[in-house]
């Protein structure tokens, strides 16, 4: 499965902006509530020294001096509230709503949080020795408490900040989408080309990270170019070596089959001219299987092709062997044309024919047709033969398959080639039944 570069970038700045968002309502909630706290421990401290200096012991009670004498003032009732306590819990002075916070003989003072009347105060417990004893002085900050309102801060700020994370990452997302437009651009124009289509890439406008990718299209693009020109050149050597020396060797054959002294092995002169020609036929036919496959045609240079003009020129070719056949060879073409390799159209119709003249009776008819069916162009040839079994039409297009008992020394390339060629232009190559149920239409339709 493969992996989104979109999906990746938003995830790994999702998780460090989650990140910072946290830490940020968090120092947002610290700076919120660390004043207060530091306020309140202030408070309560003056309120506790200002307890501590106006105390009073004396007969097993204790009180408050009520005379300042330069003292601290004692704390308002509306801000600090306090309880004094023995060291078992035994309420001595103050509000006994303040609850009993025991402490041991190692610590001076205590802050902690205590639930009074349903509010959460903060409470500061002093040890304070007297004369009557060990003596515990809790004193409670009963003004607003800030806590709640900080973490309402902390969980508001938390909230927005996730807000824009989300908007954030939608914006980005948007951003990588726009910043991606060029290698859509670039994936597009790659995917609309035809596999012959090897021209090079335009540098000009492509953006500077993509150049490096497209330097190396356009050198790849370059190296397929020159190796189809290489096999181009193989093909058209190979032919070139072939078809010279067969084409002489049966005109020699000719020669020395027409000659006197060759009568008493005339029929075996016969045989190997046969056998020569068939060898020819069957080197033409590889050779253009060669030269009708894909890789072999990437920088094929196609052109207009008059299809009727093309169907006229393979029916006059074979028009000798027909009428020595006694097959009725004709034309039925109106004009119509199409991009293509015109030698290759030539083969594809001449391996047509040429199947249809091999396997139709002396008194049938074969017809070469062009035209267009369903408003797309078509070439077509129609015998009256035997025709081809529809569980064979399928095998029929593979290489080197013939029909069972069928006549002649064929190669089974015939219909490959037209197959291959066909599938070259995008064309379907349909086989059915000829015209009255009799023989094989083989239509050749093009996109």
């Amino acid at each position: 499965m493969t992996s989104s570069i979109s999906r990746r970038l938003v995830i790994w700045l999702a998780v460090p902006l989650m990140v910072l968002a946290l830490c940020g309502a968090l120092v947002h909630y610290l700076n919120n509530i660390a004043p207060g706290v530091l306020d309140s421990d202030r408070r309560l401290r003056e309120a506790s020294n200002a307890l501590m200096a106006r105390m009073l012991t004396g007969e097993g009670r204790v009180t408050l001096d009520a005379n300042p004498n330069g003292r601290d003032e004692l704390p308002s009732p509306d801000s600090v509230r306090y309880a004094v306590r023995s060291p078992q819990g035994r309420l001595l002075l103050g509000d006994p709503r303040i609850p009993f916070v025991a402490m041991n003989s190692a610590n001076a003072q205590l802050f902690a949080m205590a639930q009074v009347d349903g509010r959460s105060l903060r409470t500061l417990t002093t040890r304070f020795d007297t004369r009557a004893g060990v003596m515990l002085i809790t004193v409670a900050d009963v003004r607003a408490n800030t806590a709640r309102a900080a973490r309402y801060g902390f969980m508001s700020t938390l909230l927005w900040d996730f807000v824009e994370l989300d908007i954030t990452l939608v914006l980005v997302w948007v951003g990588i989408q726009l910043g991606l437009r060029p290698v859509k651009k670039l994936r597009d124009e790659i995917a609309e080309r035809s596999p012959l289509d090897l021209r090079p890439i335009v540098e000009s406008s492509i953006p500077r990270e993509l150049a490096p990718v497209v330097v190396t299209l356009n050198r790849l693009f370059d190296m397929l170019r020159t190796s189809v020109q290489s096999q181009q050149q193989f093909i058209a050597n190979t032919a070139h070596q072939l078809r010279t020396p067969i084409t002489g060797m049966q005109a020699q054959l000719a020669l020395l089959a027409a000659e006197a002294d060759a009568q008493p092995i005339r029929d075996r002169l016969l045989t190997l001219q046969e056998g020569v020609r068939q060898l020819a036929h069957s080197a033409n036919q590889l050779l253009t299987l060669a030269r009708a496959d894909p890789a072999a045609n990437i920088a094929a240079k196609n052109q207009p092709v008059d299809l009727n003009a093309i169907v006229g020129e393979v029916v006059a070719r074979f028009f000798d062997r027909a009428l020595q056949a006694g097959i009725d060879l004709g034309v039925e073409a109106v004009p119509v044309s199409i991009h293509a390799d015109p030698s290759l159209l030539d083969d594809l119709l001449s391996n047509l024919v040429d199947n249809a003249l091999k396997y139709t009776a002396a008194g049938g008819s074969v017809t070469a047709m062009a035209g267009r069916h369903n408003g797309k162009p078509f070439l077509a040839v129609e015998d009256t033969g035997p025709g081809i079994p529809e569980s064979e039409r399928q095998r029929v297009r593979q290489r080197f398959y013939r029909l069972p008992n069928s006549p002649g020394h064929g190669s089974g390339l015939g219909l490959a080639i037209v197959d291959e060629i066909a599938r070259l232009y995008g064309a379907s190559m349909i086989i059915a039944t000829g015209a009255k149920g009799v023989g094989t239409k083989v239509l050749i339709q093009f996109p």
